[in-house]
């Protein structure tokens, strides 16, 4: 099986699962195994030594090894980071608290905002000034940094972030004083704003850099116990982790840049959906990964997931910008709600059920896996109703206990609210479908995207339970569930590129553009981005996309306008105020004739080509088989136990067709059909769900 062949392996370490993906030239193998929270790499090799066996290889064998993780995110989130300290310009220590000074509920009094990662007994400020241009106005006091050191010491300070004004134009002060710290407190962990994000908007950046400082101790640990025992395995090849952004760069830039790690898991099943779009002609796609932990929803159009330069952690309010801690890193644009197969139900003050964001997690896990759980989860309401067959739940390696479901449903649910188990079951079951519907239907609003003109993409260990019934819910009328979808995300990251993106903040206007200036900025980015990005490339092709960040001269935002991948000249700059206003218009209607636009920052993106999926081609439908067996299950609209079918997904032919309820199983999940639905199996073994005619 091995002979010649490139061997890849992508691992996605998730809140309750870690997925294992294992690619032998064309052949694929997959496993789930439950997350290690305390030592997330232990999960890893349990998992990398079973996939190995499985295909009677050695981890020396292993050419390419991708991984994607939460623990950032979770990290934040948890609030389980280091303590981390700030170091401001004198006059900005309340930087995190003020933010942008706006309420993103400007009606409700008790707003509730997440604390800052640096509390304000950990915030220092010291003198200094740069101004916007890059000029020296006040020179740093070197010794009012040096006097800091004991400070922190003496509080337990393990992670320091620095953040001067106007950094991003000139970093020498932020630099020199980082060189003072780690010289004062050899060891520590130091983060200048200026590195992890050289942009304007002082709240943003400084947010972004304590994030970076907070996480970075926890993911340098992880990384560097996983090398070593890598290395005591006999790995010999190379390791990438993902980015937010969807691409994949080295340990070495995420030990440096962890905060960039933030949404790794969520890009790659980003990234999956987008190839499956791809490979079906699907240009219009919403992608819903839902694991054990969250569900995140993604808009792809023409095949391409829809991108971002913010992403905001721990929102207080979760459909609502503004109430999370922003990051300002390249990111691939989704909505994340905490409804996985571990978020508890619960029934409120006001009688009402409720379902996450708390989660189960692998440990103990639902009340279903037998390991102390006593909550009910979102699995445990699946299992009630039937949906999942309990002894081959992740390929029979978790044998579920129907009885400590219903148990536990009737416990927290329905004795409050006097419903019987399986009722209760369903009452979970609808409130976590709607919660993602409503998710979806925002997301499309917030983009000018009519929801249900898009094909549904479900993947993730529980999306495809629940995606019928979620398309019902935002009139999706196709629903695809592709093959590997229980470990999508894992999939994705061996079709992400290798790639790295740097944005930088330098005002120009375009009635003053100096040419030769920002062609140099330019270049000197490309060949930074270049640098970070070839070595992992192994002599594939590296291409640049560029960009600027324009807006009228006065607005508060900016949007993307492309750039060519060559020194501008003067000749240009016509082309740039086209591009603009024919961008402004698409977005906005009309363009604002005569008036002054400008430059805020400049975006160069270095990459290598994705791994494009062939196209597939039309299958001629048939009846499916005779089912492999049948499941008792409990409809809540007509109130009664019924039979449906069960099918096994690996005995089902291109073509096979059958009509909804019933369940088809594989090792990594189980997809629901609902009564709405009929389903069939396409070119690519994906299952196709296509709303009956009325």
């Amino acid at each position: 099986m091995l002979e010649g062949a490139e061997v890849r392996l992508a691992v996605d370490i998730g809140g309750t699962f870690t997925d294992i993906v294992l690619d032998v030239g064309q052949a694929r193998k997959t496993r789930k195994v439950l997350t290690t929270p305390q030592r997330p790499e232990q999960a890893v090799l349990d998992g990398m030594r079973l996939i190995l066996a499985d295909a009677r290889a050695h981890i020396s064998d292993i050419d390419v090894f991708i991984h994607g993780t939460t623990l950032a995110t979770n990290a934040i989130i948890e609030r389980r980071g280091a303590k981390t300290a700030l170091i401001a310009t004198d006059g900005f220590r309340d930087v995190l608290d003020i933010g942008t000074e706006s309420r993103y509920d400007q009606y409700d009094l008790s707003i509730d905002k997440p604390k800052p990662l640096a509390p304000r007994s950990l915030r220092f400020t010291v003198p200094e000034r740069i101004d916007a241009h890059g000029a020296v106005r006040l020179p740093l006091d070197e010794t009012a940094v040096r006097a800091l050191a004991p400070k922190l010491r003496e509080l337990g300070v393990e992670s320091v972030a620095i953040a001067f004004l106007h950094s991003y134009a000139n970093p020498e002060h932020e630099r020199r004083a980082a060189a003072i710290i780690s010289e004062e407190m050899p060891g520590i962990s130091v983060t200048v704003s200026s590195a992890v994000c050289p942009e304007i908007r002082e709240y943003e950046r400084t947010s972004t850099a304590v994030a970076n400082a907070y996480v970075q101790p926890l993911i340098e640990g992880y990384l560097a116990r996983m090398a070593d025992a890598l290395q005591v395995e006999q790995f010999r090849g190379a390791i990438y982790l993902v980015t937010s952004g969807g691409g994949v760069t080295s340990i070495e830039t995420a030990r440096r840049f962890p905060v960039r790690l933030v949404e790794s898991g969520p890009a790659g099943g980003a990234i999956f959906a987008a190839q499956i779009a791809a490979r079906l002609g699907e240009s219009k796609v919403l992608s819903f990964d839902m694991g054990g932990t969250t569900a995140k929803i993604c808009l792809i159009e023409k095949y391409q997931p829809e991108t971002s330069r913010v992403f905001e952690v721990d929102r207080a309010a979760r459909f609502l910008k503004g109430s999370g801690l922003p990051v300002r890193i390249p990111v691939i644009e989704m909505v994340e709600i905490g409804a996985g197969g571990g978020s508890i139900a619960h029934v409120d003050a006001m009688k009402r059920v409720t379902v996450g964001p708390e989660s189960a997690s692998s440990e103990p896990g639902p009340a279903c896996y037998g390991r102390g759980g006593q909550r009910p989860a979102v699995t445990d309401a699946d299992v009630a109703l039937g949906m999942i067959d309990p002894d081959a739940f992740a390929a029979g390696t978790i044998k579920l206990d129907p009885e400590l479901s219903k148990q536990a449903l009737l416990r927290d649910v329905g004795e409050a609210l006097g419903l019987s188990a399986e009722t209760a079951a369903y009452a979970v079951h609808e409130v976590v479908c709607e919660n993602m519907a409503s998710a979806a239907r925002v997301h499309a609003v917030e983009r000018g995207a009519v929801v249900g003109q898009h094909t549904l993409i479900a993947f993730g260990g529980a999306a495809p339970l629940h995606a019928a019934r979620v398309a019902e819910k935002i009139g999706v009328s196709r629903v695809i569930v592709p093959s590997n979808a229980g470990v999508g995300s894992a999939v994705g990251f061996l079709a992400a590129p290798i790639a790295y993106e740097l944005v930088r903040s330098r005002h120009v206007r375009l009635d003053d553009f100096d040419t030769n200036s920002v062609s140099d900025l330019l270049q000197e980015m490309a060949t930074e981005a270049r640098a970070l990005v070839e070595p992992g490339a192994a002599g594939a092709p590296v291409r640049e996309r560029r960009a600027a960040f324009m807006r009228y001269v006065g607005q508060g935002h900016e949007i993307t306008v492309e750039l060519p991948n060559r020194p501008l000249t003067s000749a240009d700059l016509a082309g740039l105020r086209q591009k603009f206003e024919a961008d402004y218009a698409a977005m906005f209607e009309r363009p604002i004739p005569g008036a002054a636009i400008e430059v805020l920052s400049w975006s160069v993106l270095a990459t290598t080509d994705a791994r494009n999926p062939p196209a597939v081609a039309a299958v001629a439908r048939k009846p499916a088989a005779k089912a492999s067996g049948s499941r008792k299950f409990f409809d809540g609209r007509a109130g009664e136990v019924i039979e449906i079918p069960l099918y096994r997904r690996e005995d089902m032919a291109p073509g096979a067709t059958i009509a909804g309820p019933a369940v088809i199983a594989e090792d990594e999940t189980s997809t629901f059909v609902s009564t709405s639905f009929d389903a069939h199996i396409d070119g690519a073994g994906s299952i196709v769900m296509e709303r009956k005619a009325a």
